[in-house]
């Protein structure tokens, strides 16, 4: 590791606090640098950390934390604030097992006022910390980061609307790195930014309201000359003006001095204060700089030679949905594609590239993703909405109510089913199978490889109704991929091996793991293919055909596929004893995704040693009976 002197004396943000303001750009730089290297050894997010640097140094230098509080939108721009609150030497464990999440955790330090990874999130929850401050009489800082991504989404405007509401002492700190640092960022704007934010401004701000309110033409054109000089300046100073914010910015989130003059002077202010910066993502390492969505999120490199992108062994299941999905554009004109913000993550590069009025990106938007959908498909178009299956979560009200109860032809495209690994508890798709087996009019599906899945996509295309298929991250067993399309009866699963006394029937990719486990057990395998409809006349039959029944799926046990299987058993008074295998009820933490598969007894040894023992018990039982 690169020698970093001034950053070795800061373990703390009250040694930060310690600091002479003048050792702060060095401290930057060496702190920039460590979050190269430390990224570069365990992979993570970088652009977005390197981008929010100096941001970070002004926010602890100026703020008491963690009595003040910061809260992060949405949490992956947080290395430079885990490292200068105690948690720097556990970095080189970042994202693993028994190591620092990689975005704020409550329960991973008092730092981290409120956990955050899913966008949108952070000025709702800072909103609630201010007023209950304001509340109990408390004088606390609560200061909310959220990037201009997330501004996107609109529970970010519903909470802004409702701050105007409590007057609670708040700031929001619009981090946009979308755009370059423009000649507005410049002396101009920054010296109105401080004159802005200064107690004499708005002193005389409030002054002049108490007596210019006895005459209130006069205020409220007072009020309008301010709004109309602020707008010529800034145009985005209106729009927050509007939901009740003092704005001020736009200034260069890389300049320390401004930085801290302003959110020193912010700090003074009461009400919702809205500060605008400018950054730029991956500042201060080159590659990142110049690709810097290459680097949002990376695994581990070499920081002098950048990333070496390597074709993988095998094909990951975003590009079976991404080919499949290039392929089904060029067959079927109708096909439009909609995803919330995650074009490169869920595989529609080409696609958008190839088809761009066919592609919608309607940003960090998930409720809407699924209403527009519905609107497409009400109008004789097919549409597809990519999203993560933690992201759907986000959406289910509108699954439920626009597209559910309307039958309307819209098809899920369900990414990161599943365990995620490093990304934790937060991205795991662990629920889908639970919340989409539920709802009238879906057909869901599970493909247990890549052939499987680009059929079962084609498939979910034809069905007249809504439709998903869920995929786990990353490859799967390296099947080859037919480019011919062909749709699967619906309904319908597929005996895999034949066996005497067990059958496991398998709903996904873990199909392979209870094959092998079969072999041992000479165990039937089925391959149920369906969560909805499901396969009753299978189930039935392999119910009563066997001495036991295993359901194995990569979602919650609590009301998931097995579930399912459990109640065609009650409703057909079949007794056959019946195991359910899958994810435990509590979140799981991140690490490798299959060591976290086998701590949860879903590799091959896992299943055999849970069957075992249930057979083990129920010769027990048996035994017990007999002789009594």
């Amino acid at each position: 590791m690169t020698p970093t002197p001034l950053l070795d004396q800061v373990e703390w943000p009250h040694e930060l606090r310690a600091l002479d303001r003048g050792q702060l750009p060095q401290l930057a730089d060496e702190l920039r640098q460590f979050i190269v290297e430390s990224v570069a050894s365990t992979g993570g997010h970088l652009s977005s950390n390197l981008g929010t640097v100096e941001l970070t140094l002004a926010l602890h230098y100026v703020f008491d934390t963690p009595r003040d509080r910061l809260v992060w939108d949405v949490g992956h721009q947080t290395y430079a604030h885990k490292i200068l609150t105690g948690r720097r030497a556990a970095m080189s464990r970042l994202r693993m097992q028994g190591g620092p999440s990689g975005f704020p955790r409550r329960q991973e330090s008092e730092y981290d006022a409120f956990g955050t990874a899913h966008s949108s999130t952070s000025i709702g929850a800072a909103l609630g910390m201010a007023t209950a401050f304001q509340r109990s009489g408390q004088d606390r800082h609560v200061v909310a980061v959220i990037g201009d991504g997330a501004m996107t989404g609109g529970m970010a405007f519903e909470a802004m609307n409702n701050a105007r509401h409590t007057g609670a002492n708040l700031i929001v700190v619009l981090n946009d790195n979308e755009m370059s640092i423009s000649p507005p960022v410049g002396a101009l704007n920054k010296h109105l930014a401080r004159i802005m934010s200064g107690r004499v401004y708005n002193t005389m701000r409030r002054g002049s309201e108490k007596v210019l309110g006895v005459a209130p033409p006069i205020l409220e054109f007072a009020k309008r000359w301010e709004e109309h000089m602020k707008g010529m300046v800034n145009p985005p100073a209106t729009l927050f003006e509007a939901f009740g914010f003092n704005y001020i910015g736009p200034i260069d989130g890389h300049d320390l001095e401004s930085l801290i003059a302003t959110l020193q002077n912010m700090k003074r202010l009461e009400g919702p204060q809205f500060l605008h910066i400018i950054t730029r993502k991956g500042k201060g390492y080159a590659p990142a700089e110049q690709d810097p969505i290459l680097y949002h999120g990376v695994t581990p490199f070499t920081p002098d030679q950048g990333l070496k992108p390597k074709a993988p062994a095998k094909q990951s299941f975003t590009q079976v949905f991404g080919d499949w999905l290039y392929d089904m554009a060029a067959l079927n004109d109708r096909l439009m594609a909609i995803t919330p913000a995650m074009c490169e993550g869920s595989g529609l590069t080409r696609f958008a590239t190839r088809y761009p009025e066919r592609y919608f990106d309607v940003g960090i938007a998930e409720q809407h993703a699924m209403t527009f959908a519905a609107g497409l498909a009400c109008e004789g178009t097919k549409p597809v909405v990519a999203i993560y299956s933690t992201f759907l979560q986000r959406g289910y009200d509108q699954l439920v109510h626009d597209i559910a109860l309307q039958n309307l032809p819209v098809m899920l495209a369900i990414d990161r089913a599943g365990l995620v690994g490093a990304d934790g508890a937060t991205h795991a798709g662990s629920f889908d199978l639970t919340y989409l087996r539920c709802l009238p009019n879906m057909t869901v599906m599970t493909p247990a490889d890549e052939n499987e899945c680009r059929q079962m996509l084609y498939t979910a295309f034809l069905v007249p109704g809504p439709s998903a298929v869920r995929y786990p991250r990353g490859t799967g067993p390296g099947m080859a991929v037919q480019q011919e399309m062909t749709a699967l009866p619906l309904g319908k699963g597929e005996v895999r091996r034949q066996g005497r006394h067990v059958a496991l029937l398998v709903f996904g990719t873990l199909l392979h793991a209870c094959l092998e486990a079969a072999e041992p057990l000479n165990a039937t395998v089925v391959n149920m293919r369906f969560v909805k409809p499901l396969d009753e006349t299978l189930v039935i039959r392999a119910a009563l055909s066997h001495d036991l029944l295993v359901t194995v799926e990569e979602n919650t046990v609590s009301g998931g596929a097995g579930s399912g299987v459990g109640e065609v058993l009650a409703r057909e008074g079949i007794n056959t004893p019946l195991l359910h295998l899958g994810l435990p009820d509590r979140f799981l933490d991140h690490g490798d995704r299959a060591q976290l598969l086998s701590a949860c007894g879903l590799d091959a040894s896992g299943i055999l040693s849970a069957v075992n023992e249930r057979l083990d018990h129920l010769r027990s039982l048996q035994s017990g009976a007999a002789q009594a």
